[in-house]
């Protein structure tokens, strides 16, 4: 499966089961009136709305190179995913923040608490399933060790999205079910809105580095340095006292990659239609050896 097929798995995946979730964690903010529920209920919903954004960025991001998009449409995926993480710092975050402080000096009991303990466990169930399937994902492409490495090095911010979004709702879940656990065994309002304002730090820290990745991406950033080493290493080989001048390797999409370098080509500076052929086969191995080149532009000299 392609890395591209499996996100879009995940994604899907994810949509239904926080769709689900939404409806059942409204129903119960309704009925028991509990802050941190409503505050998953928008959490949950902003987290479907997001997932629906990464289906179309992810789309979009197929399109066809044109006249005025060159090197295609590839970074639609990187501008989606960070829309992602500013609805899930303001809608989701900062909303969850305001509804506990909001409520933070209400004093009594949660109406029907058992009921908003029942959605958080079946919530944490149908979130933790979420979550498997995207890390089973992850698992699969993951090249660069723990989890972190991954975090930090992996182009898929599609998928990069809905883990780090699975993870946090995961944990929002966990917390404000304690938080209202707390608030029925004590009959005070006040743990249910401190489990609203936990929830809402969790979700704006994680927007934050969200934000931050994303935002690299959209700059553009540069894929990992097995390109450059597998460069590095066959020039030499294919040109008899060559070298690689200067090269610069950018990530177009979650897939895809531009090469652009200059070299000198050495001893077969004087026959030129050698040079071109090794330069071609260079490409042609280069291009085998990595899929997602989908760009190469090879420029021979003697300077840089």
């Amino acid at each position: 499966m392609s890395s591209h097929g499996g996100s879009a798995k995940v994604i899907v995946t994810a949509l239904l089961a926080n769709l689900g979730i939404a409806v059942a964690k409204f129903v119960g903010a309704f009925i028991s009136g509990s802050a941190s529920l409503l505050a998953e209920a928008i959490h949950s919903l902003v987290d479907s709305t997001n997932q629906i954004l990464l289906l179309i960025g992810s789309k979009k991001s197929l399109k066809a190179p044109d006249e005025k998009h060159p090197l295609g449409y590839g970074r639609e995926a990187f501008f989606w995913s960070f829309i992602v993480a500013i609805l899930l710092f303001s809608m989701g975050g900062l909303f969850a923040i305001y509804e506990g402080v909001h409520k933070l000096d209400e004093q009594g009991e949660i109406s029907s608490p058992l009921i908003g303990l029942g959605i958080f466990i079946v919530s944490i169930f149908l979130e933790g399933y979420s979550f498997w399937a995207c890390y089973k994902e992850v698992k699969n492409q993951n090249q660069f060790g723990s989890l972190w490495q991954w975090f930090k090095n992996t182009k898929s911010s599609e998928l990069l999205v809905i883990f780090t979004e699975d993870a946090a709702a995961l944990t929002g879940l966990v917390v404000a079910a304690i938080c209202l656990g707390l608030a029925w065994a004590t009959g005070q309002s006040y743990w249910d809105s401190v489990g609203s304002i936990l929830v809402g730090t969790i979700l704006v820290i994680v927007a934050i580095l969200l934000s931050i990745e994303v935002k690299s991406f959209i700059i553009g950033e540069s894929p990992t340095n097995d390109i450059r080493d597998f460069i590095f290493a066959e020039v030499p080989k294919r040109f008899p006292g060559g070298k690689v001048l200067k090269l610069i390797a950018v990530q177009t999409g979650s897939d895809e990659v531009m090469l652009s370098y200059k070299l000198h080509p050495g001893d077969t500076v004087k026959d030129v239609d050698k040079a071109i052929t090794l330069v071609n086969e260079l490409e042609k191995i280069t291009k085998s050896q990595f899929k997602a080149i989908r760009w190469q532009f090879v420029e021979l000299d003697k300077e840089d």
